[in-house]
């Protein structure tokens, strides 16, 4: 598997989740980038998956983000043998009362990855 956007570059003002994507089971590297932010908003982002295409569920998540910047976790699909579908769910906060909506820009890149062995692992 090249890289791919499970989700492509989004402007969202509210809750949401990307379009379903079909991958076999491997290591896969997430990446989060955000790439627009206002402040006093969060972001939190979470991978999904299904085998079926119908029935969901949370596999991983990023931690709570504030700031613009590039984020990357990996997920191991071999511990997930069943899971044959991925997508990204997002959440908006504010803590500050305001007339205008949140607004984030944001996407979330998938690509094969190994974990790295620490040094003296055998």
């Amino acid at each position: 598997m090249l890289s791919q956007f499970l989700l492509p570059e989004t402007v969202a003002r509210q809750d949401g989740m990307g379009a379903e994507m079909r991958f076999e089971p491997k290591m896969v590297q997430l990446t989060l980038g955000i790439t627009r932010i206002i402040s006093q908003e969060s972001l939190e982002v979470s991978v999904w998956g299904s085998a079926d295409g119908e029935h969901w569920r949370p596999l991983v998540a990023f931690p709570q983000k504030f700031y613009c910047g590039t984020y990357s976790m990996y997920l191991d699909l071999a511990r997930h043998e069943d899971i044959r579908y991925l997508r990204a769910h997002w959440k908006i906060g504010r803590w500050i009362r305001d007339e205008r909506a949140p607004l984030f820009g944001f996407y979330v890149r998938a690509e094969e990855g190994q974990l790295r062995r620490q040094a003296g692992a055998a």
